[in-house]
């Protein structure tokens, strides 16, 4: 087998593990839960990740299902969300079946395989799962259930404080987006092109819990000259007074954390906060959001001994060896943030640190095609959402390690705060 199916075939047992784990700790009302826009039912999302893994390495030759009417259930494309809570979806156990079935066959053709593209679609059906993974986990916070156990499961070392300050990322042209040779990108990071940053200051951490309570306690939900147009109108569409899961708790303030209210964590990121949120912060604080081009540049850049910009490219900020817990809270090896203080192994060549893991990061810029984009055999993964969806960056603790990198997009529209999303700002 190659070498790289076969490391392939580890994270798809992984991937599906956590799946599996994620339905079975749901009870019975819980897998379809409330008619949501912002979540799927979560008894269609286990049988959609199965239908994808064989939908693209079992069926590009057009034959049908192992299972006779899988299309009409779980085709994301034909299928419109509000229709997918009135499916005559199967039973978990059978949906679980389905998935074993679809499993079972793939492996067996990985063992065998002479098509050369089957690698590929191999880590597009893992990547997709992963994706999925992380919305079915934070769809649990958005409906206030239990927090889910999964396989894998460790602490993350306690502690870390604040990481208060800016540093400076030098100005010049700077590689946008994914070089040729990477074994596998998506084709929003396609491809690597030139842009000319001026010289930019960007804090060394993400704006935390205590930060974004100083605003709330100002009174930014009230005033109108924080707020974008956009901005205003989702707040008052919404009825925003404060974070989504916000509570008053005498002088302080409580969050919901899944199913449990806890107090504020003072040095931890922001988290389930919008992109109108975040843009409303950044003009009370004087401050603004990084585009996605100074994002990069700030994770990726290298640097000479004397602070200038060195050629290259880095994987991750630290470098280019894989994420562990020491340099990055990814995996979900616990359900929730860390200081923005900790993990300093894990900084950037210019002093930032958590660009990866910890919380997604929303920038500025809305999420677009890059020059000469060209549509991967996924089609529906990018071409749909451009000019509608904003740009976020970095990865949360939920995020599987293995699906990022300093180039990764990901992109929601910016009313979006149901995700373990925050924000990083720049001087203005």
């Amino acid at each position: 087998m190659d070498p790289s199916i076969e490391a392939t075939e580890a994270w798809s047992r992984e991937a599906r593990a956590r799946t599996v784990a994620l339905a079975l700790g749901l009870e019975q009302p819980e897998l379809l839960g409330p008619r949501l826009a912002i979540v799927n039912p979560p008894l269609w999302e286990v049988g959609h990740v199965g239908w994808f893994q064989e939908k693209w390495l079992l069926r590009r030759d057009g034959r049908p299902s192992l299972r006779p009417g899988a299309d009409a259930l779980y085709d994301s494309i034909a299928i419109p969300h509000d229709r997918r809570w009135e499916l005559p979806l199967p039973s978990l156990a059978a949906t679980l079946e389905y998935l074993g079935e679809v499993e079972e066959a793939v492996r067996d053709r990985l063992a065998r395989s002479t098509d050369p593209d089957d690698a590929y679609f191999a880590r597009l059906a893992v990547f997709h799962e992963d994706m999925h993974l992380e919305a079915m986990a934070f769809s649990r916070q958005t409906l206030g259930g239990r927090a889910p156990a999964l396989p894998g499961a460790a602490e993350p070392p306690e502690g870390g404080g604040p990481c208060p300050g800016d540093v400076e990322v030098p100005g010049g042209p700077f590689l946008l987006g994914a070089a040729p040779g990477e074994r596998f990108v998506f084709d929003n990071e396609k491809w690597a092109h030139e842009v000319t940053l001026a010289p930019f200051r960007i804090a060394r951490a993400p704006v935390t819990q205590a930060e974004f309570a100083a605003f709330v306690e100002d009174g930014g939900y009230r005033r109108r000259t924080l707020w974008s147009d956009a901005g205003w109108r989702w707040r008052e569409a919404v009825g925003a007074e404060r974070p989504v899961y916000w509570a008053r708790d005498g002088a302080g303030w409580l969050r919901r954390d899944f199913d449990r209210w806890v107090p504020l964590e003072p040095h931890r990121p922001m988290v389930h906060v919008s992109g109108h949120e975040a843009d409303a912060w950044c003009r009370w604080a004087g401050r603004r959001l990084p585009t996605e081009a100074e994002w990069e540049a700030a994770a990726a850049g290298e640097r000479t001994a004397d602070g200038r910009r060195a050629p290259g490219k880095r994987r991750y900020p630290w470098g280019d060896d894989a994420p562990t817990p020491a340099r990055a809270h990814l995996d979900a090896r616990a359900l929730h943030a860390v200081d923005v203080g900790a993990l300093p192994a894990g900084d950037a060549a210019c002093g930032c640190r958590q660009l990866v893991g910890n919380v997604w990061e929303w920038t500025s810029s809305p999420f677009l095609p890059y020059p000469g984009f060209v549509a991967d055999p996924y089609r529906e993964y990018s071409q749909p959402w451009f000019g509608t969806h904003r740009v976020l960056r970095g990865g949360s603790f939920a995020t599987p390690g293995r699906l990022l990198r300093n180039t990764w997009r990901n992109f929601y529209t910016p009313e979006r705060r149901d995700l373990w999303a925050g924000f990083r700002t720049c001087a203005a």
